[in-house]
């Protein structure tokens, strides 16, 4: 039932779509169509006038909706797979650009969350804010030490209002998909959950922050990409102080190019690091449009990225990351077969799938696209193609693959916009092959035996206990030939087993002597001539004893 304040905010929403002349729209809803006759009683309608694109008109009212819509606005710019091309290419143009709350009432806010005045942490303090998006806005300011920072602090009353406006993101999708089979179609409802979970996680500062940190942990030894510090002692909930960055804002190209930056050499390095995030870490920044990323200049030639505003981040399972990178090899090879195969596997569309249907589909989709030079085909444009695709064969809503699509599009995007002969398959596919070459063959087992070993250890005391059990139970068995008859051969199992595994541990022992034999590097002349003689012997002994083992499985 809806409440009085949702009602008044449902009417304004009306007014607001009203006035940007997408009155349209709302009588296009089955409920409303009985009262289509009052778009003609309305006087703005009673003078021809020359409408803005639909997509125009859409992205204004949700400008004038406030911050919540707005950021909703954004995400759905990344649903290119949902939305029509006209409408998702208007909404990108939102930006964060909502006006600033007073500085006074910031330096509130945090004074409330230290318990203190804000002069026993800082030196300097600027009211003034330096940026203002949706969620929160930054101030810079310095610490006891001297250190340059900035302070994001949470926009007050946010989360009431947050709330409010998702209940009434939800009442309106269910009224679409109730009312509407386009609405169905686009999961309307499922939509409104992702952006929920989302814009909630960024409410949460701490957790923005411990993604921050990750994020410098895995690039710390790296000159691809810089992670300002995050200053947990002073971090809360709804304050969060890092290290203040210079850098040339991303959107700044021609700058950059008048400066003489490697545009080339930056182009490859984004595509480098989505790689290496998604592939190497499993932990990717999937935020990264121009308004957070900077560049530092200081090397013309070797330029370095600079990334800040952690709030969305995302993770692949071990299943996902394999599928996709063999997804994408597949595609290069036209293997659309392997493609649709892929998808199957891996539960992304129902088992029940004809898989010669599906390879069709996607051959029809997708081959117009090779038909271009390999540099000119976008890495994010078949993934579009290929959910819109798997949609009409019923695959579910994936989220971590829509985090990374819309990485990759921001990324993708961004290269070619930089350097616009950017040959992303020629930068991505040695990285491609390289990691799935580690997923296979001796390294894997070997890491995998590493992975597992503590387990089996662990395991290995209770062995004789749980023996002892089936021995008794099956001595107190009614039926003692039976279970007898059950015990030889489970002891003949277990000596069978016992040989398998013999051999296994013996193979294994092979493999990892074959491993420090080869690294030893002592420039003596047997060491030399026969180490690595001796390393490929015993690798080539461990597989033959590991080969056995697993075949007598």
């Amino acid at each position: 039932m809806l409440q009085v304040r949702q009602l008044l905010r449902l009417l304004y929403i009306n007014y607001v779509l009203a006035k940007h002349g997408l009155d349209d729209i709302i009588f296009e809803i089955h409920l409303f169509r009985p009262f289509r006759f009052l778009i003609y009683l309305m006087p703005w309608n009673w003078i021809a006038r020359n409408r803005a694109p639909r997509g125009q008109r859409i992205r204004e009212a949700l400008e004038d909706l406030g911050p919540i819509f707005i950021k909703f606005g954004q995400m759905l710019s990344t649903r290119k797979d949902l939305l029509p091309e006209d409408i998702a290419e208007e909404l990108t143009a939102l930006q964060d650009r909502v006006p600033p709350f007073d500085g006074d009432l910031a330096q509130q806010l945090i004074e409330k969350a230290y318990g203190t005045s804000i002069d026993e942490y800082f030196d300097e303090f600027n009211t003034t804010p330096l940026a203002s998006a949706s969620i929160a806005q930054v101030h810079t300011a310095k610490l006891k030490d001297g250190k340059e920072i900035v302070v994001k602090v949470l926009r007050p009353n946010i989360q009431p209002v947050i709330k409010r406006d998702i209940a009434l993101l939800f009442i309106i999708a269910k009224l679409a998909e109730r009312y509407s089979k386009d609405a169905r179609r686009l999961r309307a409802i499922e939509i409104v959950q992702e952006y929920e979970k989302t814009i909630l996680d960024e409410l949460d500062l701490m957790r923005e922050a411990a993604n921050a940190s990750q994020l410098r942990r895995n690039f710390e030894n790296s000159k691809q990409l810089y992670i300002p510090e995050v200053y947990w002692d002073y971090t809360r909930r709804n304050v969060m102080v890092m290290e203040r960055i210079h850098g040339e804002p991303m959107a700044n190209i021609e700058k950059m190019k008048a400066a003489g930056v490697n545009m080339q050499r930056l182009s490859e390095l984004g595509v480098e690091i989505f790689f290496t995030q998604v592939f190497s870490h499993n932990f990717f920044h999937a935020d990264m449009h121009p308004g957070n990323l900077f560049v530092d200049m200081s090397d013309l030639g070797n330029p370095e990225y600079i990334a800040v505003d952690f709030g969305i981040v995302g993770t692949l399972s071990p299943k996902d990351q394999r599928y996709l990178a063999e997804n994408f090899l597949a595609f290069f090879k036209r293997d659309y077969n392997r493609v649709a195969q892929l998808h199957v596997d891996s539960g992304w569309v129902p088992a029940g799938t004809r898989v010669d249907e599906f390879e069709s589909a996607i051959r029809s989709v997708c081959e117009p696209i090779f038909e271009k030079p390999l540099k000119d085909i976008s890495f994010g444009q078949l993934l579009l193609r290929l959910f819109q695709t798997a949609r009409r064969f019923n695959m579910e809503v994936q989220p971590q693959l829509v985090l990374l699509q819309k990485t990759l599009l921001n990324i993708e995007g961004l290269g070619r916009q930089i350097y616009p002969d950017l040959d992303l398959w020629q930068t991505a596919k040695p990285f491609l092959e390289k990691w799935m070459n580690e997923q296979v063959g001796v390294k894997s087992l070997l890491k995998g035996f590493k992975k597992n070993l503590p387990y089996i250890a662990e395991k290995m005391p209770d062995m004789p206990e749980l023996l002892f059990d089936a021995v008794k139970k099956i001595a107190e068995g009614e039926n003692h030939q039976q279970q007898a008859e059950a015990f030889r051969e489970l002891n003949k199992n277990i000596e069978s087993n016992h040989k398998k595994l013999s051999y296994v541990l013996i193979g294994v022992s092979g493999l990892i002597m074959a491993t420090i034999l080869s690294g030893q590097t002592v420039n003596i002349e047997y060491q030399v001539l026969h180490v690595p003689v001796m390393s490929w012997l015993s690798a080539g002994i461990g597989s033959v004893f590991i080969w056995i083992g697993l075949k007598r499985f």
